[in-house]
C-alpha cells in the first residue's frame, strides 16, 4: 500500500493505539455527591478552589483551581442507582479525557465494561458512563478544549475568574481507591483490561502513603495520573462492600512551599509518627468524616 505525501495530517482511520486503547488523556473533573454542599464548598475553598459556575437545571456546582475542575452534586437522585447523596461527602465519579466519547465509551463495553443508564434532562449533553468501584461512574469527556462540557450544562457565575491559578501549581495527581480483601488483581486487571493501565514496579512509589498496588494511565505523560489500590490490613474481616474511592491525590511541584500556601488558608495536616509532612508528600486533616487530600511532589505542575 503505498503512503500519501500529507500522510501525518491525514486521519481517514482512527486506529486506536493499543497501548491506549481508549484514547485517555487525562482527569477532566472529579464529583463530589452530598447533602451538605455548602459546607463541602468551604473545605474546597480552603484549598484554593473557586465556585466558577452553576448546572442549569440541577443542584450541582463546578469548582475550579487551574487544571482542576470538581464537581458538587447535591442533586437528588445523584447515583446511578437513584440513591440520595449523604451527609458525608463521597467521590461519585472520575471523569476521564478521551479523544473520542463515544468510540471510547463503545470500546470500554466491548472489552466488559457495564454501562451505567443515562439520566439526561432537557438541554443536557448526554456523557456516557460506566460502572466504576462501588456506586461509582467512570464518564468519557471528549469536550475539554475550546468548546468543552460545562459550556453546555453550566452557566458561569457572574463577576467570578473562570480560570483561578491554582494554589502553588496544584494539579491532578491521581486517586487512591479502597478495595476489599485479596482483590488488588481483579481491580488490577480491570483498569489493564478496559484502559490499558501499567502496574508500577514496587521499588517505584511516590508521596508518604506507599502502600498498596499503584497504577498508572496510558497517555501523554503531561496528562498521566495514576490509581493506588489500597487493601485494608491483614486482621480485618472481609470489607468488599466498603470498595470506594478514597480521597484525591494532588501533585505539587515544592509540597513544603504548598503545605505553607495551603496552612495560611487554615488546612491543618496530619502530623504524626506515622504519617507527617516531607518534601516527598502530605496528607491533610480528614474534613466532614469523609474528605481529605494528600500532595505528592510532581514537576509537572
Amino acid at each position: 500500500m503505498s503512503t500519501p505525501k500529507n500522510a501525518a495530517n491525514t486521519a481517514r482511520e482512527a486506529i486506536p493505539d493499543a497501548a491506549n486503547p481508549l484514547g485517555l488523556d487525562g482527569i477532566e473533573f472529579i464529583e463530589y455527591t452530598t447533602s451538605k454542599p455548602q459546607a463541602l464548598g468551604q473545605v474546597l475553598e480552603m484549598m484554593g478552589f473557586r465556585p466558577v459556575a452553576r448546572h442549569r437545571s440541577r443542584e450541582v456546582l463546578l469548582y475550579r483551581q487551574g487544571s482542576i475542575n470538581v464537581i458538587v452534586n447535591a442533586h437528588v437522585p445523584a447515583l446511578p442507582d437513584g440513591a440520595a447523596p449523604t451527609d458525608n461527602p463521597v467521590i461519585a465519579a472520575i471523569a476521564l479525557r478521551v479523544r473520542d466519547a463515544a468510540a471510547a465509551y463503545g470500546r470500554a463495553l466491548e472489552r466488559g465494561a457495564w454501562a451505567v443508564p443515562p439520566r439526561v434532562e432537557v438541554m443536557e449533553l448526554n456523557i456516557p458512563a460506566i460502572h466504576g468501584v462501588g456506586k461509582s461512574r467512570l464518564y468519557f469527556v471528549d469536550r475539554y478544549d475550546k468548546f468543552s462540557i460545562y459550556d453546555v450544562d453550566f452557566v458561569p457565575i457572574p463577576t467570578v475568574d473562570q480560570r483561578p491559578p491554582a494554589v502553588a501549581g496544584l494539579h491532578f495527581f491521581g486517586v487512591v481507591q479502597y478495595i476489599g480483601n485479596d482483590r488488588s488483581e481483579d481491580w488490577a486487571e480491570f483498569y489493564r483490561e478496559l484502559f490499558g493501565f501499567a502496574e508500577l514496579p514496587a521499588e517505584q512509589r511516590f508521596g508518604i502513603l506507599p502502600k498498596g498496588r499503584i497504577l498508572s494511565s496510558p497517555g501523554p505523560a503531561s496528562s498521566r495520573f495514576y490509581i493506588q489500590l489500597i487493601e485494608p490490613e491483614a486482621s480485618v474481616l472481609d470489607v468488599e462492600d466498603d470498595e470506594g474511592l478514597q480521597r484525591i491525590g494532588l501533585g505539587a511541584a515544592d509540597v513544603l512551599k504548598t503545605v505553607a500556601e495551603l496552612a495560611k488558608r487554615g488546612v491543618e495536616f496530619v502530623e504524626s509518627r506515622g504519617v507527617h509532612t516531607e518534601d516527598r508528600g502530605a496528607l491533610t486533616k480528614t474534613w466532614l468524616g469523609s474528605v481529605s487530600f494528600e500532595l505528592v511532589h510532581d514537576r509537572r505542575g
